[in-house]
């Protein structure tokens, strides 16, 4: 008697039940995962692409650029021209996977054993997502927030409601918090927030919100430098999360306004983890469905046929294509993060004399199993690339470095492939993927409620990279429709703290 899980390509609920249980023992019993409980749903390619639209959330609220990314999205894929992924998964608890009914079995296997064990233990254990996601709360939220929008369009119509939205969406990059979490919450706080969503306006009038923060004002320069500290003290700044700031202290913003703010950046801080594990999340999913796809062969549980069509996909996922290649668009997340993987396996099963110099702790390890659960755990991309990546898989990528110097007519290749070469290209790499690095350092740098109230930002410019002006316009009229007055921005040097460019909403 056969003892494949499955023999064709049609798919069956009691074969996927089938498939799942033989996934699930491979993944906790020989790789050690944990693992939220898995719900795994299969939808239908316009349900996918739905998905898609609404940056992979269920139960998100309505907005009209979700419409607009769905309608693209669909006429691309009608005409053959974008692919559909072969599902998405939530991190939540327990972790949802939507899976495309157009999969064959062989698909849904592999999918299964890629997000419903791989990305799955990614976000139950990474401490990015343990520190700044509630798992379990989600379904919850993003009900409350479907919900709370559609009421809103009601009572206050729908051209009110995405003003708000417009604005929110335009800084929702800059509504996380990055390095530490928001000041918890008082009880008389949280009773007002749940007055707010259960739909008590409050009374308080801009007046005496500007009462509150005035002060006895001082034409001695000690006294305005004193009542300047103090205002930015009650209002902690420098502050970096500027939809926080502006849901705590706008003058105008009405208190329904303010939780969409909240939603908004409640959702960019739940997302935010994700950006920052890119490539450790793909790799960690893409080597796990490597992984259990080899072992359920060797079990006697797949075919052949169904074998080669997994890893069909799995090849065409891991694809790195050269710099000259049409397809290029520089590293691929599932082919960096897999090698990078595979690399840690060589590393402790069969190290050579450069490994043992450049990871000691790790080469030789015959538990590879665990070091790479405790690299799952501890790192995120940045420090695990540049803890992990190995001369080795550089000289495999064909890495080096080139400096651009405006100064120099030309490029120059700064580091090759030799000791002191292969930190700096691993150090280089390791930021391109520093999200405090990459995107723009704008705080709220003051806001003075009693005077002028002109909200004033400042950018810290690393390496001399500006915002595009027209781009920082249009946010900055955003900012000015949720503070009620004139914004302002001020560029300096990260290093000179000099002054660079000045650029104001006012008149």
């Amino acid at each position: 008697m056969s003892k494949l899980l499955f023999e064709g390509p049609e798919w069956t609920f009691e074969l996927l039940g089938q498939a799942h249980d033989a996934i699930e023992e491979i993944a906790l019993n020989e790789l050690g995962l944990d693992v939220y409980p898995n719900q795994i749903e299969i939808i239908s390619s316009e349900q996918m692409l739905d998905a898609y639209s609404a940056v992979g959330m269920p139960l998100m609220y309505q907005h009209w650029s979700y419409g607009k990314r769905f309608a693209r999205d669909e006429a691309l894929y009608r005409a053959g021209r974008q692919g559909l992924a072969y599902e998405i998964v939530i991190n939540s608890n327990p972790c949802i996977s939507y899976n495309m009914e157009e999969n064959t079995m062989a698909m849904q296997t592999l999918v299964m054993a890629h997000a419903a064990f791989g990305h799955n233990h990614f976000f139950k254990n990474n401490y990015l997502f343990q520190q700044w996601t509630d798992a379990a709360g989600i379904h919850d939220y993003l009900a409350f927030a479907k919900n709370f929008v559609a009421n809103c369009e009601e009572r206050y119509g729908v051209e009110a409601v995405e003003e708000i939205l417009d604005a929110a969406h335009a800084l929702q990059s800059q509504g996380v918090f990055r390095y530490g979490r928001p000041p918890r919450p008082s009880k008389e706080e949280l009773q007002a927030m749940q007055r707010q969503r259960d739909g008590y306006e409050s009374q308080q009038s801009v007046l005496e919100l500007w009462a509150d923060n005035m002060g006895h004002r001082d034409n001695d320069a000690t006294a305005e430098d004193g009542e300047l500290s103090q205002r930015r003290g009650k209002m902690n700044l420098p502050q970096e999360n500027l939809l926080y700031f502006l849901e705590k202290h706008s003058p105008v913003l009405k208190s329904w306004q303010r939780e969409l703010l909240r939603i908004v950046r409640y959702i960019a801080q739940y997302m935010y983890p994700q950006k920052q594990t890119k490539v450790m999340n793909e790799g960690c999913a893409t080597f796990t469905h490597y992984y259990i796809i080899n072992r359920l062969l060797e079990k006697g549980l797949i075919s052949e046929g169904s074998y080669m069509e997994m890893m069909h996909s799995h090849t065409n996922v891991v694809l790195q294509p050269e710099y000259d290649d049409p397809r290029y668009g520089g590293l691929n997340p599932y082919a960096l993060g897999f090698a990078m993987m595979q690399d840690i396996r060589r590393i402790c099963e069969d190290p050579t004399e450069e490994d043992r110099e450049w990871f000691p702790d790790i080469a030789g390890n015959p538990d590879w199993k665990s070091v790479m659960r405790d690299a799952w755990a501890n790192y995120r991309d940045e420090s695990f690339i540049l803890q992990f990546l190995s001369p080795h898989l550089m000289r495999k990528f064909k890495l080096f470095m080139l400096s651009d110097d405006a100064k120099q007519p030309n490029l120059v290749v700064s580091n090759i492939h030799n000791r002191q070469g292969y930190r700096n290209i691993r150090a280089a790499l390791a930021r391109s993927y520093d999200l405090a690095y990459l995107e723009p350092d704008i705080q709220v740098d003051d806001a003075d409620l009693s005077g002028d109230r002109e909200l004033k930002l400042t950018h810290s410019v690393r390496d001399g990279i500006n915002l595009d002006p027209e781009n920082r316009d249009e946010v900055l009229r955003h900012l000015k429709r949720l503070w009620g007055y004139d914004v302002s921005l001020t560029a300096r040097d990260s290093a000179s703290s000099s002054r660079i460019s000045h650029a104001s909403t006012a008149a």
